[in-house]
């Protein structure tokens, strides 16, 4: 087999659009005929920026190699420009490559990518879910209002979900970290503790930030949130800070997670070494694919850390996530969006089954997915905006905060 033909799909799934504004599809086709889809995660340039680096690792690392020589072109594409170090550009375009040279595999064997991996650990994965409005709930009055993620988190349980995350304390800006302001604090109490309320032990509440604060504003964040036990504190100050997430770790009783903006082994074994996290959360189309990020998961093993991938972004990650899952024996549970959400599942014609809080291992060749071409390309992306975007805007330390969860589409 020799990788051929490249074509590059940006989508843009419809409002809301819980996901990104953008989900960039790679599809690969071998010259015997074999196609394999891959997904590259959110990167810092625009997605028609985007298409030229991912053309470019393909053309210059990947086109007429055999799809079976993935730590080879890992490590051309890792090597590329005398670099030998992450590069989240690189590594995202290299990722969504690398995951569709697995789903090649797959088919080429009639089996699934986990089986080519050392088989299935895990037929049942524990699923989790961010918790966005429900139909009737108020979109604007949602972010704010312990009562209605209270109410979300309710249906997410009765739907059999058995972790539930939330984010109240915002804002995310591009000024690095900083102190929470007291309401801020306040509001993220009470969200946990509404929320438990109606949950009570029946899940895990999983609380999530974006490296917003400083060291010590996280621990005073921290030391409010103790009481409701939540299962982990998310990515509390800038990702890239390790010693100091390190004394955050140290100053709390609450489990810190990281990880959905590391890329490569290289960035996760600090964070491990350092004692930072124990809660590992790859998002696999930037970490460096599934090959790398399964050397991830054997390095948590080492510091007794689990593995929860994380999901902002479409369901071809969503699936190389499942892949993973399915395979490591230090899985903690997998991110998903309410239970694979409309469009990610149409997109992928309901391939994948979530069952009961459960996503069910797949067992059809490759990623176990079959993609909706014609949907995908209906639906191009014609904004300006990035997949993610942080305010300019200092905390507001007068008036309330009111972060919009991600980048919902407004038409």
């Amino acid at each position: 087999m020799k990788l051929q033909d490249l074509d590059i799909i940006v989508t843009a799934p419809p409002a809301p659009g819980w996901g990104g504004r953008y989900w960039i599809f790679v599809k690969l086709t071998t010259a015997c005929g074999i196609t394999g889809w891959g997904e590259v995660y959110a990167a810092s340039v625009g997605p028609e920026a985007m298409r030229a680096v991912i053309t470019d690792v393909f053309e210059r690392h990947m086109q007429g190699e055999n799809p079976e020589n993935i730590e080879l072109m890992f490590r051309r594409a890792y090597s590329s420009g005398f670099t030998q170090r992450p590069d989240l550009t690189v590594m995202g375009a290299f990722s969504g490559l690398e995951i569709a040279c697995w789903d090649i595999l797959g088919k080429a064997h009639d089996r699934p990518v986990y089986a080519l991996m050392g088989g299935l650990m895990n037929e049942r994965i524990r699923s989790y879910t961010y918790l966005y409005p429900l139909p009737h709930q108020s979109m604007s009055d949602f972010w704010t209002s312990p009562d209605l993620a209270a109410e979300c988190a309710a249906q997410m349980v009765a739907n059999g979900f058995t972790a539930v995350k939330f984010d109240p304390a915002g804002p995310y800006t591009a000024r690095g970290g900083h102190m929470p302001a007291m309401r801020d604090i306040s509001r993220s109490a009470a969200f946990c503790k509404a929320i438990r309320e109606a949950v009570g032990d029946r899940a895990d509440l999983l609380f999530g930030t974006h490296g917003q604060f400083s060291t010590g504003g996280a621990i005073r964040l921290a030391q409010a949130l103790e009481p409701h036990s939540p299962l982990w504190f998310e990515e509390p100050i800038p990702p890239d800070n390790i010693p100091e997430m390190a004394k955050v770790a140290a100053a709390t009783s609450i489990p810190v997670a990281t990880g959905e903006r590391l890329t490569t082994k290289a960035e996760f074994a600090e964070v491990l070494r350092q004692g930072a996290a124990t809660i590992l959360q790859p998002a696999l189309g930037r970490s460096g694919g599934i090959l790398e990020t399964k050397k991830i998961a054997a390095l948590a093993e080492v510091y007794n850390a689990q593995m929860a991938p994380h999901l902002y972004a479409g369901p071809i990650e969503w699936a190389a996530n499942i892949q993973l899952a399915a395979n490591i024996p230090n899985l903690l549970m997998a991110e998903t969006i309410q239970k694979g959400g409309d469009f990610h599942l149409a997109l992928i014609k309901q391939s994948i089954t979530w069952e009961d809080g459960f996503i069910i291992a797949p067992t059809a060749p490759g990623l176990g997915i079959e993609v909706d071409e014609d949907l995908a390309r209906a639906h191009p992306f014609t904004g300006e905006g990035l997949h993610l975007e942080m305010q300019e805007a200092p905390c507001d330390y007068v008036d309330e905060n009111d972060f919009q969860g991600g980048a919902p589409a407004t038409e």
